[in-house]
Order: C-alpha cells, then structure tokens, then sequence
C-alpha cells in the first residue's frame, strides 16, 4: 500500500505507538535496571515487567501495512488496554502510592491511556480510515 492512500491520521496513531513503545521500554527497563545497577540493587528490582511494548509495535506495524486484520486488531487490543487501564488506575488510586516508578509507571499509562482511546474512537466513528488489504 502507498503512502498516499493511508490516512494520514493512522500513520500519526502509528507513530504515536511507536513512540509509546520506546518510552515504556525506557520508562519500565532502561531506567529501572540502571537506577538499580548504579545503586548496588539486583539489576530487577524496580523493573515492570511485560511484553505491551511489543504488542504496540506490531499495532504500530499492522496500522503501516494495513493487513487485513487490522481495524479487528486495533479494536480488540484498544478495548483490553482501556479495560486493563482503567482497572488498575481505580485499584492505584484508591490507595496512590506517589514514589518516582508508581508516578512513572500512572503517566506512562495516562498516555498509552489516551493513545488507545483516540485509536478506538478512529476504530468507531472512521472506520474508512482503515484501508485494510484483502486477504
């Protein structure tokens, strides 16, 4: 698919993913690790672990490609996300607990948050923004 056919909106989303990966690598692994190495800590003790930055780079790359599945796989994963979100900021903040990772980790979520809320709104109200290939 040429670039002049992609909505200039999903390439942004897509970006904007790509972006959100990178600084939640950062924010749950490369300062975490050297926070702890630098201050005679197990090198995982303040590490978040999961796979979501992975996740949002194939969203990332499939809103860029544009295979079939795409509108179905940025739906499902938005409407997780959100689902998981949302869940764990009314669990945090009936008791916050405000040191550098839970503020680190609540405004990573704020941003994948709203991320994932503009690409479910895309996904209901500009569906034809999705161009997706055929099988």
């Amino acid at each position: 698919m040429n670039a002049e056919s992609r909505s200039a909106w999903v390439v942004f989303l897509a970006h904007l993913l790509f972006v959100l990966a990178a600084w939640s690598v950062f924010i749950k692994y490369v300062f975490p690790v050297a926070f702890a190495l630098s201050n005679g800590l197990p090198w995982h003790a303040h590490v978040f672990w999961d796979l979501w930055p992975v996740a949002h780079v194939w969203l990332g790359w499939a809103l860029l490609a544009q295979p079939w599945y795409t509108r179905w796989l940025a739906a499902g994963m938005a409407v997780v996300e959100i689902i998981i979100i949302v869940t764990l900021f009314v669990l945090f903040l009936a008791e916050p607990e405000w040191s550098i990772w839970r503020t680190n980790w609540f405004v990573n979520k704020v941003f994948v948050l709203t991320a994932f809320a503009l690409i479910l709104a895309t996904v209901v109200y500009r569906p034809e923004r999705f161009a997706t290939r055929s099988q």
